[in-house]
Protein backbone atom coordinates (compact mmCIF):
# COMPACT_ATOMS: atom_id res chain seq x y z
CA UNK A 1 0.00 0.00 0.00
CA UNK A 2 2.63 2.56 -1.01
CA UNK A 3 0.53 4.06 -3.80
CA UNK A 4 -0.22 7.67 -2.71
CA UNK A 5 -3.44 7.62 -4.72
CA UNK A 6 -4.71 4.92 -2.34
CA UNK A 7 -3.48 6.67 0.82
CA UNK A 8 -3.91 10.43 0.43
CA UNK A 9 -7.50 11.68 0.69
CA UNK A 10 -6.86 14.72 -1.49
CA UNK A 11 -5.78 12.46 -4.40
CA UNK A 12 -8.99 10.45 -4.54
CA UNK A 13 -10.15 12.26 -7.70
CA UNK A 14 -6.77 12.12 -9.45
CA UNK A 15 -3.80 14.41 -10.14
CA UNK A 16 -1.60 15.43 -13.11
CA UNK A 17 1.76 13.81 -13.81
CA UNK A 18 4.95 15.17 -12.20
CA UNK A 19 8.59 14.30 -11.49
CA UNK A 20 8.20 13.57 -7.76
CA UNK A 21 5.15 13.17 -5.54
CA UNK A 22 5.69 14.62 -2.06
CA UNK A 23 3.01 13.25 0.24
CA UNK A 24 2.51 15.52 3.21
CA UNK A 25 0.53 14.98 6.36
CA UNK A 26 -2.28 17.22 5.11
CA UNK A 27 -1.72 17.92 1.39
CA UNK A 28 0.23 16.56 -1.59
CA UNK A 29 2.76 18.25 -3.88
CA UNK A 30 3.56 17.15 -7.42
CA UNK A 31 7.08 18.53 -7.85
CA UNK A 32 8.89 19.59 -11.03
CA UNK A 33 12.66 19.16 -10.91
CA UNK A 34 12.96 21.14 -14.14
CA UNK A 35 11.19 24.24 -12.77
CA UNK A 36 12.51 23.76 -9.19
CA UNK A 37 9.05 24.25 -7.72
CA UNK A 38 5.73 22.44 -7.57
CA UNK A 39 4.08 21.51 -10.83
CA UNK A 40 0.88 21.27 -8.81
CA UNK A 41 -0.41 20.98 -5.25
CA UNK A 42 -3.61 19.30 -4.09
CA UNK A 43 -5.45 19.98 -0.86
CA UNK A 44 -8.74 19.62 0.94
CA UNK A 45 -9.77 22.81 2.73
CA UNK A 46 -9.65 22.24 6.52
CA UNK A 47 -9.49 18.45 6.11
CA UNK A 48 -9.64 17.43 9.78
CA UNK A 49 -12.92 19.23 10.50
CA UNK A 50 -14.61 17.40 7.67
CA UNK A 51 -13.09 14.01 8.51
CA UNK A 52 -13.56 14.06 12.30
CA UNK A 53 -16.61 16.37 12.52
CA UNK A 54 -14.81 18.45 15.15
CA UNK A 55 -14.71 22.22 15.35
CA UNK A 56 -11.13 23.46 15.64
CA UNK A 57 -10.11 26.87 16.95
CA UNK A 58 -8.36 28.99 14.32
CA UNK A 59 -4.60 28.60 14.86
CA UNK A 60 -1.83 31.12 14.40
CA UNK A 61 0.18 31.60 11.21
CA UNK A 62 3.68 30.23 11.90
CA UNK A 63 5.81 31.84 9.14
CA UNK A 64 8.52 29.15 9.50
CA UNK A 65 9.67 29.16 5.86
CA UNK A 66 12.22 26.41 5.12
CA UNK A 67 13.59 24.17 2.38
CA UNK A 68 12.00 20.76 1.76
CA UNK A 69 14.66 18.16 2.50
CA UNK A 70 12.81 15.45 0.57
CA UNK A 71 13.94 17.03 -2.71
CA UNK A 72 17.51 16.54 -3.97
CA UNK A 73 19.45 19.76 -3.22
CA UNK A 74 20.23 20.36 -6.92
CA UNK A 75 16.50 20.76 -7.60
CA UNK A 76 15.11 22.42 -4.49
CA UNK A 77 14.58 26.07 -3.64
CA UNK A 78 16.36 27.72 -0.73
CA UNK A 79 15.57 30.84 1.25
CA UNK A 80 18.61 32.50 -0.33
CA UNK A 81 17.06 32.31 -3.79
CA UNK A 82 14.24 34.65 -2.71
CA UNK A 83 16.44 37.05 -0.74
CA UNK A 84 16.62 40.44 -2.43
CA UNK A 85 14.52 39.26 -5.40
CA UNK A 86 11.63 41.66 -4.78
CA UNK A 87 9.22 38.70 -5.09
CA UNK A 88 7.06 37.00 -2.50
CA UNK A 89 7.34 33.38 -1.44
CA UNK A 90 3.81 32.79 -2.67
CA UNK A 91 1.84 29.96 -1.07
CA UNK A 92 0.20 27.45 -3.40
CA UNK A 93 -1.69 25.80 -0.54
CA UNK A 94 -2.65 28.88 1.45
CA UNK A 95 -1.53 29.08 5.07
CA UNK A 96 -5.08 30.03 6.10
CA UNK A 97 -6.48 26.87 4.44
CA UNK A 98 -4.71 24.68 7.01
CA UNK A 99 -4.88 26.30 10.45
CA UNK A 100 -6.62 23.59 12.44
CA UNK A 101 -3.34 22.47 14.04
CA UNK A 102 0.18 23.89 14.36
CA UNK A 103 1.62 20.99 12.36
CA UNK A 104 -0.82 21.60 9.51
CA UNK A 105 0.11 25.24 9.24
CA UNK A 106 3.82 24.56 9.52
CA UNK A 107 3.81 22.30 6.47
CA UNK A 108 2.42 25.06 4.28
CA UNK A 109 5.68 26.98 4.82
CA UNK A 110 7.85 24.39 3.09
CA UNK A 111 9.43 26.06 0.06
CA UNK A 112 8.15 23.19 -2.09
CA UNK A 113 4.74 24.82 -1.51
CA UNK A 114 5.99 28.20 -2.78
CA UNK A 115 6.38 29.86 -6.16
CA UNK A 116 7.84 33.31 -6.88
CA UNK A 117 4.92 35.74 -7.00
CA UNK A 118 4.72 39.46 -7.63
CA UNK A 119 3.83 41.16 -4.33
CA UNK A 120 0.80 43.04 -5.71
CA UNK A 121 -0.47 39.78 -7.17
CA UNK A 122 0.07 37.65 -4.06
CA UNK A 123 -1.34 40.18 -1.60
CA UNK A 124 -4.35 41.29 -3.63
CA UNK A 125 -6.11 39.17 -6.28
CA UNK A 126 -4.49 35.86 -5.20
CA UNK A 127 -5.49 36.43 -1.57
CA UNK A 128 -8.99 37.38 -2.67
CA UNK A 129 -9.34 34.11 -4.58
CA UNK A 130 -8.08 32.10 -1.60
CA UNK A 131 -10.60 33.81 0.68
CA UNK A 132 -13.43 33.22 -1.79
CA UNK A 133 -12.64 29.50 -1.90
CA UNK A 134 -12.71 29.26 1.89
CA UNK A 135 -16.08 31.01 1.82
CA UNK A 136 -17.36 28.46 -0.70
CA UNK A 137 -16.18 25.67 1.58
CA UNK A 138 -18.09 27.19 4.51
CA UNK A 139 -21.46 26.73 2.79
CA UNK A 140 -23.73 24.24 4.53
CA UNK A 141 -24.36 22.09 1.44
CA UNK A 142 -20.65 21.44 0.78
CA UNK A 143 -19.20 18.11 1.91
CA UNK A 144 -15.55 18.75 0.95
CA UNK A 145 -13.68 21.23 -1.23
CA UNK A 146 -10.66 20.00 -3.21
CA UNK A 147 -8.27 22.55 -4.71
CA UNK A 148 -5.57 21.98 -7.32
CA UNK A 149 -3.12 24.88 -7.75
CA UNK A 150 -0.41 25.06 -10.41
CA UNK A 151 2.11 27.53 -11.85
CA UNK A 152 1.83 28.31 -15.57
CA UNK A 153 4.64 29.09 -18.01
CA UNK A 154 3.70 30.54 -21.41
CA UNK A 155 5.64 29.16 -24.37
CA UNK A 156 5.66 32.49 -26.18
CA UNK A 157 7.18 34.55 -23.34
CA UNK A 158 10.71 34.77 -21.98
CA UNK A 159 11.18 33.25 -18.54
CA UNK A 160 12.88 35.27 -15.83
CA UNK A 161 14.46 33.66 -12.78
CA UNK A 162 15.45 34.41 -9.20
CA UNK A 163 18.47 33.00 -7.40
CA UNK A 164 21.90 32.24 -8.86
CA UNK A 165 22.97 28.80 -9.99
CA UNK A 166 26.63 29.85 -9.62
CA UNK A 167 26.31 30.26 -5.84
CA UNK A 168 27.40 27.35 -3.66
CA UNK A 169 24.50 24.88 -3.64
CA UNK A 170 22.50 27.59 -5.43
CA UNK A 171 19.89 27.20 -8.14
CA UNK A 172 17.85 29.65 -10.14
CA UNK A 173 14.07 29.41 -9.94
CA UNK A 174 11.83 30.34 -12.90
CA UNK A 175 9.13 32.94 -12.23
CA UNK A 176 5.71 31.66 -13.38
CA UNK A 177 3.81 33.80 -15.86
CA UNK A 178 0.47 32.86 -14.28
CA UNK A 179 -1.25 30.51 -11.84
CA UNK A 180 -4.21 28.16 -12.10
CA UNK A 181 -6.60 27.13 -9.33
CA UNK A 182 -9.11 24.38 -10.07
CA UNK A 183 -11.81 24.00 -7.40
CA UNK A 184 -13.79 20.77 -7.09
CA UNK A 185 -16.62 20.99 -4.54
CA UNK A 186 -18.35 17.80 -3.46
CA UNK A 187 -21.92 18.36 -2.29
CA UNK A 188 -23.71 16.47 0.47
CA UNK A 189 -26.22 15.13 -2.05
CA UNK A 190 -23.44 13.38 -4.01
CA UNK A 191 -23.16 15.94 -6.80
CA UNK A 192 -20.20 18.18 -7.53
CA UNK A 193 -19.32 21.51 -9.08
CA UNK A 194 -16.13 22.58 -10.83
CA UNK A 195 -14.54 26.00 -11.29
CA UNK A 196 -11.10 26.77 -12.72
CA UNK A 197 -9.29 30.12 -12.62
CA UNK A 198 -6.21 31.38 -14.43
CA UNK A 199 -4.63 34.67 -13.31
CA UNK A 200 -1.45 36.27 -14.63
CA UNK A 201 1.32 36.78 -12.07
CA UNK A 202 1.01 40.55 -11.86
CA UNK A 203 -1.21 43.15 -10.25
CA UNK A 204 -4.75 43.03 -11.65
CA UNK A 205 -6.80 46.20 -11.97
CA UNK A 206 -10.02 44.20 -12.23
CA UNK A 207 -10.54 42.16 -9.04
CA UNK A 208 -13.81 40.59 -10.19
CA UNK A 209 -12.96 36.90 -9.93
CA UNK A 210 -15.51 35.99 -12.60
CA UNK A 211 -13.16 37.52 -15.16
CA UNK A 212 -10.55 34.85 -14.49
CA UNK A 213 -12.73 31.76 -14.88
CA UNK A 214 -11.52 29.53 -17.72
CA UNK A 215 -12.46 26.18 -19.21
CA UNK A 216 -10.80 23.38 -17.26
CA UNK A 217 -9.78 21.66 -20.49
CA UNK A 218 -7.86 24.81 -21.45
CA UNK A 219 -6.19 24.98 -18.03
CA UNK A 220 -5.04 21.38 -18.40
CA UNK A 221 -3.14 22.38 -21.53
CA UNK A 222 -1.55 25.38 -19.79
CA UNK A 223 -0.29 23.14 -16.98
CA UNK A 224 0.41 19.99 -18.99
CA UNK A 225 -1.69 17.41 -17.18
CA UNK A 226 -5.20 16.14 -16.62
CA UNK A 227 -7.27 17.42 -13.69
CA UNK A 228 -9.68 15.25 -11.67
CA UNK A 229 -9.11 12.30 -14.00
CA UNK A 230 -10.48 9.74 -11.53
CA UNK A 231 -14.00 11.07 -11.95
CA UNK A 232 -15.92 9.18 -14.65
CA UNK A 233 -15.44 11.06 -17.92
CA UNK A 234 -19.10 11.51 -18.77
CA UNK A 235 -19.87 12.99 -15.37
CA UNK A 236 -17.11 15.57 -15.61
CA UNK A 237 -16.90 16.35 -19.32
CA UNK A 238 -19.81 18.80 -19.42
CA UNK A 239 -18.31 20.93 -16.64
CA UNK A 240 -14.71 20.80 -17.91
CA UNK A 241 -15.63 22.15 -21.34
CA UNK A 242 -17.31 25.34 -20.04
CA UNK A 243 -16.44 28.14 -17.65
CA UNK A 244 -18.08 27.68 -14.27
CA UNK A 245 -20.57 30.18 -12.90
CA UNK A 246 -19.12 32.03 -9.91
CA UNK A 247 -20.64 31.23 -6.53
CA UNK A 248 -22.17 34.00 -4.42
CA UNK A 249 -19.92 36.68 -3.00
CA UNK A 250 -17.93 35.95 0.14
CA UNK A 251 -19.47 39.05 1.72
CA UNK A 252 -22.86 37.40 1.80
CA UNK A 253 -24.15 36.48 5.24
CA UNK A 254 -26.98 34.28 3.97
CA UNK A 255 -27.59 31.09 5.90
CA UNK A 256 -27.26 30.39 9.63
CA UNK A 257 -24.24 31.79 11.42
CA UNK A 258 -22.71 29.01 13.48
CA UNK A 259 -19.29 28.57 15.03
CA UNK A 260 -18.38 26.20 12.23
CA UNK A 261 -19.51 28.46 9.40
CA UNK A 262 -17.69 31.43 10.95
CA UNK A 263 -14.47 29.45 11.50
CA UNK A 264 -14.44 28.56 7.81
CA UNK A 265 -14.87 32.12 6.58
CA UNK A 266 -11.99 34.43 5.76
CA UNK A 267 -10.95 36.68 8.65
CA UNK A 268 -11.92 39.81 6.73
CA UNK A 269 -15.42 38.43 6.15
CA UNK A 270 -15.84 37.58 9.85
CA UNK A 271 -14.88 41.15 10.72
CA UNK A 272 -17.42 42.53 8.21
CA UNK A 273 -20.16 40.36 9.70
CA UNK A 274 -19.27 41.62 13.18
CA UNK A 275 -19.19 45.25 12.06
CA UNK A 276 -22.58 44.86 10.35
CA UNK A 277 -23.94 43.72 13.73
CA UNK A 278 -22.55 46.82 15.41
CA UNK A 279 -19.70 44.89 17.05
CA UNK A 280 -16.34 46.62 17.41
CA UNK A 281 -13.87 44.34 15.59
CA UNK A 282 -10.94 44.62 13.18
CA UNK A 283 -8.55 42.33 11.32
CA UNK A 284 -5.91 43.10 13.95
CA UNK A 285 -8.03 41.17 16.49
CA UNK A 286 -7.79 37.41 16.85
CA UNK A 287 -10.35 35.81 14.57
CA UNK A 288 -11.43 33.47 17.38
CA UNK A 289 -12.16 36.46 19.65
CA UNK A 290 -14.29 38.11 16.95
CA UNK A 291 -16.23 34.89 16.47
CA UNK A 292 -16.94 34.71 20.22
CA UNK A 293 -18.30 38.27 20.10
CA UNK A 294 -20.60 37.36 17.18
CA UNK A 295 -21.91 34.23 18.90
CA UNK A 296 -22.49 36.12 22.14
CA UNK A 297 -24.38 38.80 20.20
CA UNK A 298 -26.56 36.14 18.53
CA UNK A 299 -27.37 34.59 21.94
CA UNK A 300 -28.24 37.91 23.57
Amino acid sequence: MDDPFQIQRELRYGAPVCDQILTGRHFTIGYSWYFRQAKWVLEIINPLERLLDIEFADGERLDNFRADQRIPWRFRASLGAYKGSGLDRGHLVASADLRETELQNSETFLLSNMSPQKPNFNRKIWRKLEEAIRDLDSKEDIMETYVLTAPVFYFGKAIETIGDRDDEHGIDIPIPHAFVKSVFAEHKNGGFKLWTFRIDNEEQEDENLRKYLVKTYDAEQYVGGRFWDRVSGGDLHDQKKVKGKMWKSGNSTEGPLTRRSLERKAESDVVKIANNMGIDASVSDRKSDTIEKILAHLDS
